[in-house]
């Protein structure tokens, strides 16, 4: 069996293979934080755009985002700190760094990333790169 590629240390289709096959919807912003990541890996573009809060849909420069995530070989996700996002919530916010591998150095992307929840599922928003919470 396969380890999903977020580091849960879930398997693949236990994880976010479930989302990614669009049989369930991530309960949590970190859920589809960990989702999200996972289509990077895989290439998923489509499920990018899918959980992209409504209004950006539209304009998402698809063959931009797959020319930069082909140029990425993805190594690692850690999550730093969470922020709301719960079942319950409307808001969250997740502060992570994901690392690639490029041109043989490892990069680190740290992005402080901002989701909402609309009709019952949870949508990516925009983030804010190089953000430091306190705590």
């Amino acid at each position: 069996m396969t380890q999903c590629p977020c580091r849960s240390g879930e398997t693949f289709d236990a994880c976010c293979g479930r989302f990614l096959s669009r049989a369930e919807l991530p309960e949590t912003a970190e859920q589809l934080m960990r989702s999200r990541y996972a289509a990077f890996v895989r290439r998923d573009i489509a499920y990018l755009k899918e959980t992209l809060w409504p209004k950006f849909q539209k304009t998402l420069d698809t063959a931009g985002l797959a020319a930069w995530a082909e140029q990425k070989q993805w190594v690692g996700l850690e999550i730093l700190k969470t922020g709301a996002g719960g079942p319950a919530d409307k808001l969250g916010m997740v502060l992570f760094v994901a690392r690639s591998l490029e041109g043989g150095e490892i990069r680190e992307h740290r992005e402080y990333s901002l989701f909402r929840k609309k009709n019952k599922r949870w949508y990516y928003v925009g983030a804010e790169k190089d953000v430091m919470l306190p705590g």
